[in-house]
């Protein structure tokens, strides 16, 4: 069997074979990750295939220096899984208006991009559970509702600085469970 980056390769070449080893690999947890975010089988269902198309129709743009291909794929869902929520959100279904997608935050440096295999997605989970509730709530908020850090604020009825640090610190705490390096963020350590 093919390794990722071959199977990438064989993608890039519009050879079916890849994306299906690609498919096999790493559908259950684009699903999961869909699930999570939609919170609707259907919906979710819906964005591992648009999620496959994309890394179908993309594949010769995935570049390896930039991250690991789980990682790449783990970002496309997450697009994908909350244009959902956004057209969703634009029919008026959710309680949640437009509002909360006006400022998506930017997935870098976050746990999917780090993530080098389905193995380190297992331990990135199993640390984000790990962390104190105010820190995981606060990067669930961020992560898989798609809310801006003041929107977390608001909800929260939280201080801005407040959630901010909240944020850094879980995923300090994230990449240290992981034993990831990380560059120092300037204030506290």
């Amino acid at each position: 069997m093919w390794d990722d980056r071959e199977a990438m390769a064989r993608v890039a070449a519009r050879d079916a074979g890849g994306l299906e080893v690609l498919y096999d690999r790493y559908s259950t947890m684009v699903y999961s990750l869909a699930l999570r975010i939609v919170r609707n089988t259907s919906d979710a269902e819906d964005v591992t295939q648009e999620a496959f198309a994309q890394v179908w129709a993309n594949g010769s743009r995935f570049d390896p220096v930039r991250g690991a291909v789980p990682a790449w794929i783990c970002v496309i869902a997450r697009s994908r899984a909350l244009d959902r929520l956004r057209r969703i959100g634009t029919a008026g279904t959710p309680a949640r208006g437009e509002a909360a997608f006006e400022a998506i935050p930017d997935p870098s440096p976050s746990v999917e991009v780090m993530a080098a295999s389905a193995e380190q997605v297992v331990a990135a989970r199993d640390a984000l559970a790990a962390l104190p509730p105010e820190q995981r709530t606060a990067l669930e908020l961020a992560y898989y509702d798609g809310l801006t850090q003041a929107e977390i604020a608001e909800r929260t009825s939280t201080p801005l600085g407040t959630v901010k640090t909240r944020i850094r610190t879980g995923l300090q705490r994230i990449r240290d469970a992981m034993g990831l390096r990380h560059a120092p963020t300037g204030g506290e350590g």
